[in-house]
């Protein structure tokens, strides 16, 4: 489908009343920020009425300055909260869940990319709520394997990283300093430092891509042992964002539901509105994970 034409499928709701409010109120209170708000997220009305949000960590502002994304770019400077992952443990207790999404900026600022902050804080979330399920969506930390130990030593359930998008186009969409490869290698680092921690990421279709590099990105996923993947419509934030080329319609979001489901993925959500963060999929991870660990399964 042209990218001229947007297609009635991906009509949101505008955000309003109820939990919305309610958890709005609360993170402002705590000083926490939401990928959410920050990324202009379609499912916000969604999630945040029923309860969930993603809680963006260290800060509103990325050191890097991808072209698809609306989190601002600029110098965070070294500066960090350190009351950010005691605040953070804190909202989730009072909101009443059983699976979270962490996620972060960028911080290329700091020596160790911030691995040690978001350490810390999936260790006092888990302490605090010791049933809760949670994943972090990391960035690559330069690939340093030190700063991935420090992640997966914190023992969270689910570690994303998200490749974004295909080969060719990783150079036009992300930063410089992320590429297709260097993510693949973190995935796979994660999974040599702990083969039983559940690993996934997300890939952004509409930029441009065909069907054979996406599927080519499948692939590579794969075999870097990555369980869950997420296929989602790329959506413009703002005009000075790359444009979308393409609307892609829903028998092409179910062939690559099935693409990725014969390739061996746990679990492939994709879908015009599907994101990493995606509510509907986090219910189903929740429920392979809490299976596997009945019968005594390890991740592939």
């Amino acid at each position: 489908m042209q990218a001229e034409t947007r297609p009635d499928w991906l009509t949101v709701l505008p955000p309003r009343g109820g939990s919305y409010e309610d958890l709005k109120e609360l993170f402002r209170d705590l000083g926490l920020h939401t990928v959410c708000e920050e990324a202009h997220c379609p499912n916000v009305h969604e999630c945040w009425t029923g309860g969930t949000a993603t809680l963006m960590l260290m800060g509103d502002v990325c050191s890097r300055a991808c072209r698809f994304c609306m989190v601002t770019p600029g110098r965070p400077g070294g500066v960090l909260d350190e009351l950010e992952p005691e605040n953070v443990s804190l909202a989730l207790s009072r909101m009443g869940l059983s699976y979270v999404v962490l996620t972060s900026v960028d911080r290329d600022d700091l020596p160790d990319g911030g691995a040690s902050h978001l350490a810390k804080t999936v260790r006092l979330v888990k302490e605090r709520m010791p049933g809760l399920l949670v994943e972090i969506l990391i960035p690559d930390f330069q690939n340093d394997l030190d700063a991935l130990r420090t992640i997966v030593d914190s023992r969270p359930d689910v570690i994303a990283h998200n490749i974004e998008t295909t080969l060719s186009l990783t150079s036009k969409v992300r930063d410089p300093r992320a590429s297709y490869w260097q993510s693949l290698s973190v995935l796979k680092n994660i999974k040599k430092l702990n083969c039983r921690v559940y690993s996934k990421s997300s890939i952004m279709v509409g930029l441009g891509e065909n069907e054979e590099e996406v599927s080519q990105a499948m692939v590579h996923l794969r075999n870097a042992g990555v369980d869950f993947l997420t296929v989602g419509q790329y959506l413009r934030p703002s005009k000075r964002h790359l444009r979308v080329e393409e609307y892609i319609s829903l028998e092409q979001f179910e062939r690559y539901r099935q693409i990725g489901v014969s390739l061996g993925f746990r679990y492939v959500a994709s879908g015009p509105l599907v994101r990493s963060s995606y509510r509907a999929g986090e219910f189903y991870i929740r429920s392979v994970i809490k299976s596997d660990n009945l019968s005594g399964d390890i991740p592939a």
